[in-house]
């Protein structure tokens, strides 16, 4: 009698365990097919989105995975040998568990580049931009809308980038590496705005209160492009997923898009 018992007790276990199991499998298929419809609704710009984007005063854009299509402290990372450490590191940063500078502060530490790496690096790895980049810079400039690069990158890197596209160093928001009179590394500058969580936000904040603009655009890949997005920062965010695709990203953005020509399409 005991032995049926248990073996009974045994089988209630075993289907309640299968369908705890099936619900958990149709609520994640629901949650995929609410999010895949999701992303798909926002491939498409409203109406408001898109005049707004035809409109703007002035376009934002992240550089890493967007503008190019690499991540240049990744990059620069594996050049010193050091790639691996400090993905850990990154890894360790998103996961929220220290502050965005301290983050920073603690990858260019283990790296410990030196000036004369750095233009070792450069002259290694010309920049890699993103396709339909170029044409969608000089058609922005064209219609008379400034361009702007704001990045969690370093100025270093990016400034070469900017002058060869004719973008001003005056629109380039990012990190500054310091050096030492030997070259060595030194630090970096921690007054930059995007040396600190938040930082994009305060970067299209100054350059709406600089150039007295109304209708700015933010394009980016990640969490920090978005959170440019606010009341008195970016009016919309265009989010970029044709380096790395973010589901989460792409849900919350007022338009998601794969391919820059797209943004280029829609001033014609």
């Amino acid at each position: 009698m005991r032995l049926r018992c248990l073996a009974s007790s045994r089988v209630t276990s075993q289907t309640n365990l299968a369908t705890h199991h099936l619900r958990f499998v149709r609520t994640l298929c629901r949650s995929s097919v609410r999010r895949e419809m999701t992303v798909e609704a926002k491939l498409v710009p409203s109406p408001e989105v898109l005049e707004l984007w035809r409109n703007a005063q002035a376009v934002c854009f992240d550089v890493d995975s967007t503008f190019c299509v690499d991540e240049s402290i990744d990059e620069l990372a594996a050049f010193l040998g050091v790639g691996d450490q400090v993905a850990a590191l990154t890894a360790k940063a998103m996961g929220g568990t220290v502050k965005f500078q301290d983050a920073l502060a603690e990858r260019l530490s283990l790296m410990a580049c030196s000036q004369q790496q750095l233009q070792a690096f450069l002259q290694a790895h010309p920049a890699q931009l993103s396709p339909g980049i170029p044409e969608l810079v000089a058609k922005l400039q064209q219609q008379g809308k400034a361009v702007f690069l704001v990045s969690g990158g370093f100025r270093q890197i990016i400034h070469p980038i900017a002058e060869s596209l004719g973008i001003p160093l005056s629109h380039v928001y990012a990190n500054r590496l310091l050096f030492k009179e030997d070259g060595s590394y030194a630090g970096f500058d921690a007054e930059e705005f995007t040396s600190r969580s938040g930082g994009k936000a305060e970067a299209v904040r100054d350059i709406k209160r600089k150039f007295s603009y109304d209708r700015i655009v933010m394009v980016g890949d990640g969490a920090t492009d978005m959170e440019a997005r606010q009341e008195d920062a970016a009016n919309i965010f265009i989010g970029y997923g044709g380096v790395v695709e973010r589901p989460n990203i792409a849900a919350q953005a007022d338009w998601y898009i794969y391919d820059i020509h797209a943004l280029l399409q829609a001033l014609l």
